[in-house]
């Protein structure tokens, strides 16, 4: 408990450190560009996904008696080769597996690109490491069919098993096609479309908002820019298709000032990981922490019949229960306010807390008022 808490405390100086020492200070702004804040309305990528079956595995495959949507489905694929299996055919492969295909359609991708897909196993397959996808559409949310995918995989793991044991590194039942789908549809977008363009923010924040416009203005002349409200700036863009390209290239490598984020605690409830920024500051208050364990103990031990014992009378084993439980007490710290990252740090190392119990304590500051920061558990 004691290493843990020692390993936690050098994790969070280091940290302490690295943002302290950093260019900014605690009242100067970051310098950044305005594409690093902000992206083109409309201008996004596009979710795609497909079932299909990945065929040439050892042995590995879907076992059809537990998966029967595997077998009906390699039945429909040959029965649209011309192929038909006679009625009640005991069609039961091991070389295939039925997958589904996700992949990510770019901004202005055209017909003939390849992108990368992902093919993930659905059934009980062992391995897909040497399996080829056949041909696979992939439809949008719209039920349109934007590419097809197709290839081998490549899987970043290996495994092997005998005489009932077994050894696996990393995960088998899924891979990467690299340029493993053909786009055959556009997405269109609104790039082109009306008079003005929408920039949203990244983070909502009238202050960026604000300062994006500002430095739009500054560079392409008052009025090209405005501030709708925190994540949106609407930019009044030319008509012309190279000229709307060439104006917004020099609009996303414009500077921008952004201000100081807001102050955030953010907590892995799961893994005890805290995280926080350089703006959180720590009000004055007091903090006593103990720590309450439970030990059980069982001990085996055996029970014989006595001497003048009835007969039938067996021999058992019982088990002999020792619970403890101790309480170690918590001394009331004093914790000083404070206006940086590295003070707050320090005050919550004196306590020599574990992680989780370093969760409890940030709860109850927030509830107490003292911690001047929003804190977000995930």
């Amino acid at each position: 408990m004691n290493r843990i808490a020692s390993s936690f405390s050098r994790t969070l100086a280091l940290l302490a450190c690295c943002l302290l020492a950093g260019p900014w200070g605690p009242a100067v702004a970051q310098a950044s560009r305005i594409k690093d804040v902000a992206a083109v309305q409309g201008v996004r990528s596009n979710q795609l996904t497909g079932y299909g079956l990945v065929v040439g595995l050892d042995g590995t495959g879907d076992q059809s008696s537990q998966m029967p949507l595997t077998g009906q489905s390699l039945q429909n694929y040959l029965q649209q080769m011309g192929l038909t299996l006679p009625p009640g055919a005991n069609f039961q492969p091991k070389n295939v597996a039925a997958v589904l295909v996700t992949a990510q359609l770019p901004a202005f991708a055209r017909p003939g690109q390849f992108v990368d897909v992902t093919v993930s196993s659905v059934g009980n397959a062992k391995s897909l490491r040497g399996g080829t996808l056949i041909t696979t559409p992939l439809r949008g949310v719209d039920g349109q069919v934007y590419a097809l995918a197709q290839g081998s995989l490549l899987v970043g793991g290996a495994g092997a098993s005998a005489g009932g044991s077994s050894v696996t590194i990393n995960h088998l039942s899924a891979g990467r096609i690299p340029a493993g789908a053909q786009v055959e549809r556009t997405v269109p977008t609104p790039f082109l479309l009306g008079e003005h363009l929408d920039l949203n923010l990244n983070a909502a924040d009238f202050q960026t908002a604000r300062r994006v416009a500002e430095s739009i203005n500054r560079a392409m002349g008052e009025g090209a820019a405005q501030a709708l409200d925190g994540r949106t700036v609407r930019v009044r863009a030319p008509q012309d298709p190279n000229a709307r390209v060439a104006f917004l290239a020099d609009i996303e490598e414009l500077p921008l000032d952004i201000p100081r984020p807001a102050a955030k605690v953010v907590v892995n409830s799961r893994t005890g990981s805290v995280v926080m920024n350089q703006t959180v500051t720590l009000g004055s208050s007091a903090v006593a922490h103990g720590n309450l364990s439970v030990s059980i103990s069982s001990t085996p031990q055996v029970s014989q019949p006595g001497p003048f014992a009835p007969p039938g009378a067996q021999t058992v084993v019982t088990e002999k229960a020792d619970i403890q439980v101790s309480q170690q007490g918590g001394a009331l710290i004093q914790m000083e306010a404070s206006a940086q990252l590295g003070d707050v740090v320090k005050a919550l190392n004196a306590l020599g807390v574990t992680p989780q119990d370093l969760i409890a304590i940030l709860q109850a500051l927030k509830a107490a008022g003292a911690l001047k920061a929003d804190l977000e558990v995930i």
